[in-house]
């Protein structure tokens, strides 16, 4: 059912400190920052040969990201996300298997411009799980 790694997603206190350490440090491809106000994040893209880095700043009070960075002062992994080919037919499938999906159920639209959802880490192994439809 799960497809390729899309990103894994980073979450950061510093976000122009945490692009010069990829960018400058690690000599990698690093997208212009991106706000999403509808997640509550800022994020940036690093482009890798097999995948992508997301590096996550909190946008705005109420950002989740805040409350993250809280408990990790320093950042962390957030989460890892992976394309799925029907993203409906995936969250039924999850959902009867007893999966839980955060939120309302029904997909929003991520960063790619594309309907994502996340997953309880509850259920995946300790680890937030976001999917989206590829």
């Amino acid at each position: 059912m799960i497809g390729r790694l899309n990103h894994v997603a980073i979450a950061v206190p510093d976000l122009d400190s945490a692009v010069s350490t990829y960018r400058d440090m690690l000599g990698a491809s690093v997208s212009d920052i991106m706000d999403e106000p509808d997640h509550g994040v800022s994020v940036v893209f690093v482009e890798l040969p097999n995948t992508k880095i997301e590096l996550l700043h909190p946008l705005g009070d109420n950002s989740p990201i805040s409350a993250f960075l809280d408990k990790n002062p320093s950042g962390g992994m957030h989460h890892v996300c992976y394309e799925v080919d029907d993203i409906l037919a995936a969250r039924d499938r999850l959902v009867g298997e007893g999966a839980r999906v955060l939120g309302d159920g029904k997909p929003k639209t991520g960063a790619h411009g594309k309907p994502v959802l996340f997953l309880h880490p509850k259920d995946m192994c300790g680890t937030l799980v976001e999917l989206e439809q590829a």
